[in-house]
């Protein structure tokens, strides 16, 4: 087989297989942010009053980001040390383990206070194997692809997401058909146990894709950093703090229709989950559509004009889909969900190309890393208590729409700052060239 052809089949096992683990992570996040939504307050906050224990069970939800953080420092030192394929299988274990054993926790009920500690120690380690896990698979994938595929590949992986907070739900609407007492007594269980399944597939495909050419080409001319987390700050924190900026606006739109949604039905709207849930899953087509589309224009036009165009969207679609919401009619709540999805996917389809190609090979794991984990707790990690306080506070989704639409702006602005690392042409076609440092960092283009 011809050099050329070996590494395509990498490229796609790479793409595969990131693919599967970034589903997978998605998956493992979705249940517990259903499960913090509809039936952690009772099973493992029943002291406390209902909207505080919906609180106290949504906060635990962001510890998981909250330790995101030292997962990012630790495998992103590893990664650029010693390789992404290592961290990959770690991650990916730890992600379904810690997934597992919630499935196996004792409740309030049977054990007391100890219960709820444990429940918030499993959800820090799913955090700290999340801080490596999305960017590794992204890198992974962006790093065995020829630049002008990486549009289009990396916003492959990037429907990981959307397939796993889909089976998620699929799960937890079969769930929902127990009669309640089965429900709270161990049907809630069933999502959790099943990631073991997930965890198995991932691992199988993961073993198959060789190291990063663009590792290897690092490692080859000895440009591996003994301490990559140093230089990543001393040569490019900016960059890392507009990366974290830029990571803002996708996930609070991602974590606000996923998560909070399902409160708002039942706080505000006076309808069940489950009919929020039917209006969103099938919304979610819109994604799983328009990201690989995005992601393949992008490498005609530009990661970073679509980008913009993707936040500047955002900073109005979150009026248009509350105001949807709250009609309370199913066709018109889908058309919500669609519209704010179209702009969700022009800019999160091109955040592992554009983000990824902001860094050097030789502390691109832990620029990546660091950047997009802070970003995450940004935006994913408070939306849904933030909201749910909004909410009770105002009793109006228009302050929770302000919300957004300044984590919009926000990524916005970051998003004109950013730019990527220019690469040398005679590097371009050679997957494991280490073409971003042939050139001084500082010398940027869009």
């Amino acid at each position: 087989m011809s050099k050329s052809k070996t590494a395509e089949n990498q490229g796609t096992r790479a793409v595969l297989a990131s693919w599967i683990g970034t589903t997978m992570e998605y998956y493992d996040y979705a249940c517990y942010g259903l499960a913090a939504s509809l039936v952690f307050a009772k099973l493992f906050f029943p002291t406390a009053d209902p909207i505080v224990g919906t609180l106290l069970a949504l906060s635990s939800f962001a510890i998981g980001y909250i330790a995101r953080p030292a997962g990012a420092l630790i495998f992103g030192h590893i990664g650029d040390r010693l390789g992404r394929k290592k961290v990959l299988i770690v991650t990916l274990t730890m992600m379904g383990v810690a997934t597992f054993v919630i499935g196996l926790l004792p409740t309030y009920a049977q054990i007391g206070a100890l219960a709820p500690a444990l429940l918030v120690l499993a959800r820090v380690f799913q955090g700290v194997s999340a801080g490596g896990e999305y960017s590794g698979a992204i890198l992974m994938t962006v790093e065995h692809s020829e630049r002008s595929k990486r549009g289009f590949r990396g916003s492959l992986v990037n429907t990981g997401t959307t397939a796993g907070l889909v089976l998620a739900n699929l799960v937890f609407l079969l769930v929902f058909l127990l009669p309640e007492e089965q429900l709270m007594a161990w049907g809630w269980r069933i999502p959790f146990l099943l990631s073991g399944v997930l965890v198995v597939i991932g691992l199988v495909m993961r073993l198959m894709v060789e190291e990063s050419p663009e590792f290897e080409a690092t490692k080859n001319v000895g440009a591996v950093h003994k301490m990559p987390i140093v230089a990543v700050f001393k040569d490019a924190g900016l960059r890392v703090v507009l990366v974290a900026l830029g990571t803002v606006a996708a996930g609070t739109i991602f974590t606000l229709t996923t998560v909070f949604s399902l409160t708002y039905a039942r706080m505000h709207l006076g309808i069940s989950s489950s009919m929020m849930l039917a209006a969103l899953l099938p919304a979610t087509v819109v994604i799983l559509v328009c990201v690989p589309v995005f992601g393949l224009l992008s490498d005609r036009v530009g990661v970073r004009p679509l980008f913009l165009a993707g936040a500047a969207s955002l900073v109005v679609l979150p009026f248009v889909w509350f105001a949807l919401l709250d009609t309370g009619q199913y066709w018109w709540m889908l058309l919500g969900f669609a519209l704010l999805y179209v702009g969700y996917s022009a800019n999160y389809a091109v955040v592992p190309a554009y983000f990824s190609q902001v860094f050097p090979p030789e502390y691109r794991f832990s620029g990546m890393s660091i950047g997009f984990t802070i970003g995450v707790i940004l935006g994913n990690g408070f939306a849904p208590a933030i909201a749910t306080g909004l909410l009770d506070a105002t009793g109006s989704w228009i302050a929770i729409a302000f919300y957004a639409a300044v984590a919009a702006l926000i990524s916005l602005v970051a998003g004109l700052f950013l730019r990527t690392i220019p690469t040398d042409p005679e590097a371009e076609h050679h997957p494991g060239g280490v073409a971003a440092r042939q050139i001084d960092p500082a010398i940027v283009r869009d």
